[in-house]
């Protein structure tokens, strides 16, 4: 124990690079510990990130404490550990029977490494590979010992991307209720199921999530899911947005690939409800499409892709502006790498309270560009 304390003890200070425990005793507990050192309040810390099948908990503590604490866990809930600081790295084996050895490298002479204090420093995805997620196993995104399978790496990147949307408009939602979100379109449900444990399992939220699909088996098939998870308040229909009227308020409205129209509906939906955040990736904008004529544009809109992307932005951006006048700070975002597909924006609504009239400027653009949309009809 002596080496394990004073290994601790060198290893716990600015120069702390990395600390992990692992190898957990109990398979249904605390799977990894982490801990790396920051300023906060103008004082050195170590932030600590205890990680189980489902939840991540933090957690500063002083130096001292921080000794005291991981002297505790090794060998009762960890068999293994890694310390690197600037100077060496130190590694922690144990058995079940309380042996406890300790070796330590000396790093060869080099640069000082450049170590970050910052609390805002750059994150780690919100889902980390390395730690298995239920739903992420069963759609087929992550092995069961939680590495990324490689073929759907592009959907985790969107997974988090999504998530970190989320995080974003936290102080926009209410903490003291039970939140209600509706998501039209859930299809295979990836980001329903990630919003859901990212809100509930990780971050404590009490909520209430309906996905709506028109496809039935998909709709049963996230159902099954859902119901293995344990996940009570979180529902899947058949239906389409358009007539669903099980609510008439809603905190969050999420819509994603919605196809043509029924992007317009849904975000007419959840002006009408009130939703205090919107976010909404649409899809075929055919519509405007359908209709712009410019002479103007017209040498451009000759050619087909042209004329479906300047439509498709065209259509945003009205959609967007809209929002504003309803009363909702919006952005329009990337949400995930634009070389993957020109159609992945995504329109971030958060409402302020305060309406505007409608701006003449926007009339006089759809006028110009000889169009009649559904949105502005919708919400009139």
């Amino acid at each position: 124990m002596n080496e394990l304390n004073q290994l601790l003890e060198q290893s716990l200070t600015d120069q702390l690079l990395s600390l992990t425990l692992s190898k957990p005793v109990d398979k249904n507990g605390i799977q990894k510990l982490r801990m790396r050192p920051l300023m906060h309040r103008g004082e050195l810390v170590f932030q600590m990130e205890e990680f189980t099948k489902t939840q991540v908990f933090h957690k500063n503590l002083t130096a001292e404490e921080a000794c005291s604490y991981l002297l505790k866990q090794i060998p009762e809930r960890f068999l293994q550990g890694q310390v690197e600081t600037a100077a060496q790295i130190g590694t922690i084996l144990a058995n079940r029977k309380g042996t406890i050895t300790v070796k330590k490298k000396k790093k060869q002479a080099s640069a000082p490494a450049k170590i970050s204090l910052d609390h805002n420093r750059k994150k780690n995805y919100i889902l980390e590979e390395g730690i298995p997620v239920p739903f992420l196993i069963d759609l087929g995104v992550m092995t069961a010992d939680g590495h990324i399978v490689h073929s759907h790496y592009d959907k985790f990147r969107q997974i988090n991307r999504f998530l970190e949307f989320i995080e974003d408009i936290l102080p926009s939602l209410p903490k003291d209720r039970q939140l209600r979100i509706l998501d039209f379109g859930c299809g295979k449900s990836y980001l329903t199921f990630a919003m859901y444990y990212y809100l509930h399992e990780l971050k404590g939220y009490d909520i209430r999530v309906t996905g709506l699909d028109l496809k039935e088996d998909v709709i049963r098939r996230c159902s099954q899911l859902a119901e293995k998870y344990g996940y009570d308040n979180l529902e899947f229909l058949c239906g389409d947005v358009a007539f669903y009227d099980a609510c008439d308020q809603i905190d969050m409205m999420v819509t994603l690939h919605a196809c043509d129209t029924a992007t317009d509906y849904a975000l007419a939906k959840a002006v009408h409800w009130g939703a205090k955040v919107i976010l909404s990736v649409p899809c075929c904008q055919h519509e405007l499409n359908k209709q712009i004529k410019s002479e103007l544009l017209s040498p451009v809109l000759d050619y087909g892709i042209l004329k479906e992307r300047i439509s498709a932005l065209l259509t945003d951006g009205l959609r967007a502006s809209l929002l504003e006048e309803q009363g909702y700070r919006t952005q329009i975002l990337e949400f995930i790498d634009m070389e993957h597909t020109p159609k992945n924006l995504l329109i971030r609504a958060v409402r302020s309270g305060t309406k505007k009239p409608r701006s003449p400027e926007t009339d006089r653009l759809m006028q110009e560009l000889g169009v009649s949309l559904t949105l502005p009809k919708l919400i009139e």
